[in-house]
Protein backbone atom coordinates (compact mmCIF):
# COMPACT_ATOMS: atom_id res chain seq x y z
CA UNK A 1 0.00 0.00 0.00
CA UNK A 2 3.08 2.17 0.67
CA UNK A 3 4.24 1.92 -2.26
CA UNK A 4 0.88 2.44 -4.59
CA UNK A 5 1.23 5.78 -2.34
CA UNK A 6 4.13 6.74 -3.87
CA UNK A 7 6.39 5.63 -1.42
CA UNK A 8 9.62 4.00 -3.05
CA UNK A 9 12.60 4.29 -0.24
CA UNK A 10 11.53 1.63 1.78
CA UNK A 11 13.89 0.25 4.21
CA UNK A 12 13.01 -2.83 6.28
CA UNK A 13 13.98 -5.13 9.80
CA UNK A 14 12.86 -8.08 11.03
CA UNK A 15 14.34 -11.03 13.53
CA UNK A 16 13.81 -13.49 10.94
CA UNK A 17 16.13 -14.56 7.61
CA UNK A 18 13.70 -15.97 6.64
CA UNK A 19 11.01 -13.04 7.24
CA UNK A 20 13.88 -10.88 4.98
CA UNK A 21 14.11 -13.19 2.20
CA UNK A 22 9.95 -12.94 1.54
CA UNK A 23 10.61 -9.20 2.04
CA UNK A 24 13.42 -9.06 -0.58
CA UNK A 25 11.25 -11.02 -2.88
CA UNK A 26 8.61 -8.09 -3.49
CA UNK A 27 11.26 -5.86 -4.90
CA UNK A 28 9.63 -2.89 -2.27
CA UNK A 29 12.79 -2.91 -0.66
CA UNK A 30 15.74 -0.83 -1.19
CA UNK A 31 17.32 -1.99 2.75
CA UNK A 32 16.62 -4.73 4.67
CA UNK A 33 18.61 -5.71 7.83
CA UNK A 34 18.52 -8.78 10.37
CA UNK A 35 17.67 -6.91 13.53
CA UNK A 36 15.66 -8.13 17.09
CA UNK A 37 13.50 -4.89 17.34
CA UNK A 38 13.50 -4.28 21.20
CA UNK A 39 16.75 -6.45 21.89
CA UNK A 40 19.72 -4.46 19.67
CA UNK A 41 19.51 -1.25 18.20
CA UNK A 42 18.02 -0.43 14.78
CA UNK A 43 20.43 0.02 12.32
CA UNK A 44 20.33 3.37 11.16
CA UNK A 45 21.66 6.37 12.74
CA UNK A 46 19.56 9.38 14.61
CA UNK A 47 16.73 11.11 12.70
CA UNK A 48 17.02 9.18 9.29
CA UNK A 49 13.84 8.25 8.53
CA UNK A 50 11.10 10.78 7.93
CA UNK A 51 8.33 7.52 8.85
CA UNK A 52 8.87 4.74 10.76
CA UNK A 53 6.37 1.60 10.70
CA UNK A 54 5.70 -1.33 13.34
CA UNK A 55 3.21 -3.46 11.86
CA UNK A 56 2.52 -6.85 13.44
CA UNK A 57 4.70 -7.04 15.53
CA UNK A 58 3.84 -5.11 18.77
CA UNK A 59 2.49 -7.59 21.06
CA UNK A 60 2.01 -10.07 23.45
CA UNK A 61 5.72 -12.36 23.09
CA UNK A 62 7.10 -10.59 20.39
CA UNK A 63 8.71 -6.99 20.44
CA UNK A 64 8.67 -5.78 23.92
CA UNK A 65 7.18 -2.21 24.54
CA UNK A 66 10.69 -0.64 25.60
CA UNK A 67 11.63 -0.09 21.89
CA UNK A 68 9.61 3.40 21.89
CA UNK A 69 12.72 5.58 22.58
CA UNK A 70 14.69 3.35 20.04
CA UNK A 71 12.14 3.95 17.00
CA UNK A 72 12.15 7.68 18.15
CA UNK A 73 15.66 7.92 17.78
CA UNK A 74 16.15 7.31 13.80
CA UNK A 75 12.59 9.37 13.35
CA UNK A 76 13.60 12.92 12.10
CA UNK A 77 11.78 15.85 14.25
CA UNK A 78 8.25 16.48 12.57
CA UNK A 79 7.90 12.58 11.34
CA UNK A 80 5.57 10.43 11.90
CA UNK A 81 5.53 6.73 13.61
CA UNK A 82 2.74 4.51 13.02
CA UNK A 83 2.50 1.54 15.30
CA UNK A 84 -0.20 -1.27 15.62
CA UNK A 85 -1.72 -4.05 17.96
CA UNK A 86 -4.32 -6.11 18.43
CA UNK A 87 -6.77 -6.17 20.92
CA UNK A 88 -7.71 -9.74 21.23
CA UNK A 89 -8.23 -11.14 25.11
CA UNK A 90 -4.76 -12.62 24.98
CA UNK A 91 -2.79 -9.17 23.94
CA UNK A 92 -4.98 -7.04 26.46
CA UNK A 93 -2.31 -7.02 28.63
CA UNK A 94 0.16 -6.01 26.17
CA UNK A 95 -1.99 -3.64 24.82
CA UNK A 96 -2.09 -1.24 28.04
CA UNK A 97 1.35 -1.56 28.29
CA UNK A 98 2.50 -0.11 25.47
CA UNK A 99 -0.68 2.73 25.81
CA UNK A 100 0.75 3.63 29.37
CA UNK A 101 4.28 3.49 27.35
CA UNK A 102 3.26 5.98 24.83
CA UNK A 103 0.97 8.31 26.87
CA UNK A 104 4.37 8.28 29.05
CA UNK A 105 6.60 9.94 25.67
CA UNK A 106 3.97 12.04 25.22
CA UNK A 107 3.53 13.39 28.08
CA UNK A 108 6.86 14.16 28.51
CA UNK A 109 6.91 16.01 24.58
CA UNK A 110 8.58 13.44 23.36
CA UNK A 111 5.66 13.36 20.21
CA UNK A 112 2.16 13.99 19.97
CA UNK A 113 -0.40 11.70 18.86
CA UNK A 114 -2.65 12.31 15.74
CA UNK A 115 -4.72 9.17 15.52
CA UNK A 116 -5.60 6.33 18.04
CA UNK A 117 -8.14 4.07 15.83
CA UNK A 118 -9.69 0.79 16.83
CA UNK A 119 -9.98 -1.81 13.34
CA UNK A 120 -12.97 -3.58 14.51
CA UNK A 121 -11.51 -6.80 11.32
CA UNK A 122 -7.73 -6.24 11.69
CA UNK A 123 -6.80 -9.95 11.24
CA UNK A 124 -8.53 -13.31 10.78
CA UNK A 125 -8.77 -15.05 14.09
CA UNK A 126 -7.26 -18.07 14.67
CA UNK A 127 -9.15 -19.33 17.59
CA UNK A 128 -12.82 -18.76 18.48
CA UNK A 129 -11.40 -17.67 21.69
CA UNK A 130 -9.72 -14.36 20.49
CA UNK A 131 -12.17 -13.54 17.71
CA UNK A 132 -14.30 -10.49 18.09
CA UNK A 133 -17.71 -11.59 19.32
CA UNK A 134 -17.76 -14.16 16.97
CA UNK A 135 -16.96 -12.69 13.82
CA UNK A 136 -13.85 -14.46 13.28
CA UNK A 137 -11.77 -11.65 12.97
CA UNK A 138 -9.40 -10.01 16.13
CA UNK A 139 -9.31 -6.49 16.10
CA UNK A 140 -6.83 -4.22 16.83
CA UNK A 141 -5.82 -0.35 16.61
CA UNK A 142 -3.71 1.83 14.68
CA UNK A 143 -1.90 4.79 16.37
CA UNK A 144 0.04 7.74 14.77
CA UNK A 145 2.17 9.88 16.63
CA UNK A 146 4.35 12.98 15.17
CA UNK A 147 7.42 12.92 16.58
CA UNK A 148 7.96 16.59 18.43
CA UNK A 149 10.76 18.88 16.83
CA UNK A 150 13.41 20.09 19.12
CA UNK A 151 13.19 22.84 20.80
CA UNK A 152 15.62 25.71 19.85
CA UNK A 153 18.00 27.26 22.12
CA UNK A 154 16.59 30.55 23.58
CA UNK A 155 19.85 33.11 23.31
CA UNK A 156 20.64 35.00 26.01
Amino acid sequence: QLHRRGFRCLHGVDGSEGMLERARSTGLYQELRLCVLGREPLPAPAEHYDAVTVVGALGEGQVPTTVLPELLRVTKPGGFLCLTTRSNPSNLRYKAELEAAVGRLEQSGAWQKLLAQEVEHWERATSEEESTQGTGYISGVVYIYQKCPVPSLAEG
